[in-house]
């Protein structure tokens, strides 16, 4: 079986986006996923797609958060994908 996928779309010095991480981590589902994060600085389409929304959270390709994480929250859609 296949772990879920998480994205995080993100800019370095974006404490938005170090907050989500943050709750992402501590989770305590780290070892059920795999975590990707990607600046969006690196790709001119992203970085017009997402300037002013990040961090924004993917999961299997589709968005679960855009600027703040809920851990709770969080938790139960990676174990609705497990």
């Amino acid at each position: 079986m296949t772990k879920p996928h998480v994205i995080v779309y993100s800019r370095p010095g974006c404490h938005l986006c170090d907050e989500a991480k943050l709750a992402i981590a501590q989770s305590g589902l780290r070892d059920r996923f795999t975590f990707e994060e990607v600046n969006i600085e690196s790709d001119h389409a992203l970085l017009t797609k997402y300037k002013y929304e990040i961090p924004v959270v993917m999961l299997d390709g589709a968005e679960i958060f855009r600027h703040r994480v809920n851990t709770e929250e969080f938790n139960r859609l990676i174990q609705v994908k497990l």
